[in-house]
């Protein structure tokens, strides 16, 4: 499935991870488990090997065939520099019609609005490719950079979801957070179909 999505002002495109990406996710992800413990699961070692990351990247690319998950990573439109994740889990069609959100950016490229955009794109290719009615993530509540990304995209707060996931050890309280098609103002109706 080759798909690459492009926010030019931005100097970002997405495009779905292959097996030629296995060392660039690596290396990316060796890069933020520091800066972003207080944020994920905890991981054992293994999980920061070529032979784990290869392997989950094929699940994901089996996901995206299955039409289930698309995992896309963020380059550099310049020189093609992979520097972050953004993906859509869980998709599920029917009365449900929805995907789960998540998103991480490498900390040399943050502040910049490359992790807006691509979250952006993200959430055009949910309602205009996949034709999904909402696309929800669930945020830390003291991570307010991400709740700012999420907003900026027609995200709306829901509500607290308690002990949601098990974060850096332990279970944690996280903020539920939905965009719906239909929440999207005009603008950014726009902005998105010239994007996709």
């Amino acid at each position: 499935m080759a798909l690459t999505l492009y926010d030019t002002p931005n100097g970002i495109s997405l495009r779905l991870l292959t097996i030629d990406d296995t060392q660039a996710y690596l290396d990316l992800i060796q890069v933020t488990r520091i800066p972003y413990q207080a944020v994920e699961p905890l991981r054992d070692d293994e999980f920061y090997t070529l032979n784990a990351q290869r392997r989950r990247i094929e699940d994901r690319l089996k996901a995206a065939e299955e039409g289930s998950g698309y995992q896309f990573g963020i380059y550099t439109i310049t020189d093609d520099i992979l520097i972050g994740q953004v993906s859509l889990n869980n998709v599920s069609y029917g009365v449900a019609n929805y995907a789960d959100m998540g998103y991480f950016i490498h900390p040399d490229y943050q502040g910049g609005g490359r992790m807006t955009a691509a979250v952006k794109l993200a959430v055009g290719y949910a309602f205009r490719a996949l034709k999904l009615n909402r696309v929800q993530a669930a945020i830390l509540p003291s991570n307010t950079g991400s709740m700012r990304v999420l907003e900026k995209n027609g995200f709306q707060a829901e509500g607290i979801a308690r002990k949601y996931l098990k974060i850096n050890g332990s279970y944690q309280d996280h903020r539920i957070y939905a965009v719906l098609a239909e929440d999207l103002s005009e603008s950014l109706r726009k902005q998105i179909k010239n994007l996709i």
